[in-house]
C-alpha cells in the first residue's frame, strides 16, 4: 500500500476482469440462501419442512424452546431468500419448503467447482512445468 492509501499491487488480468458469465449477477441471491441456511434455528426449520408438508408456526414452535415470535423471525429470514413460502389458510400462516432456490444453488455450485477444478489444474501445470 502506498501513503496515498491506494493499493500498487499487479493482479494477473484474469483475475482483474469483471465475470461475464451470469454468476456475479445472482451472488446477491446465492449469498441470500447461504445467509438464511447459515443458522441451525434455520437449518432446523429447513429440515423440518422438507417432507413436503405445510406447517403452521404453532406446528413449527412445538418441539423447541423458542418463542413464536423467534420462529417467526427465522421464518421471514428464510421467506426472504425463497427457501420457504407461505401461505394465509384462515387464521394462520402455514409455511412449506420451496426447493427452487436449493436447485439453483446447486447448479451454481456445480459451476463453481468446475472452474476450481480448472484454476486448480492450471496452477499444477505450472508448478510442474
Amino acid at each position: 500500500m502506498t501513503m496515498d492509501g491506494l493499493n500498487r499491487c499487479k493482479t494477473s488480468k484474469d483475475m482483474s476482469r469483471p465475470a461475464h458469465n451470469g454468476l456475479a449477477a445472482g451472488s446477491q441471491a446465492y449469498a441470500a440462501i447461504f445467509a438464511a441456511l447459515g443458522d441451525s434455528t434455520r437449518l432446523y426449520l429447513v429440515t423440518k419442512l422438507c417432507d413436503g408438508q405445510s406447517y403452521s408456526i404453532s406446528q413449527l414452535t412445538e418441539t423447541t424452546a423458542l418463542t413464536r415470535q423467534a420462529i417467526t423471525k427465522h421464518l421471514r429470514v428464510l421467506e426472504g431468500a425463497r427457501i420457504v413460502s407461505s401461505s394465509r389458510t384462515g387464521r394462520e400462516n402455514r409455511f412449506s419448503f420451496n426447493l427452487d432456490p436449493i436447485d439453483d444453488l446447486r447448479t451454481y455450485l456445480a459451476v463453481v467447482s468446475v472452474q476450481w477444478d480448472q484454476a486448480l489444474a492450471r496452477l499444477r501445470h505450472f508448478v510442474e512445468a
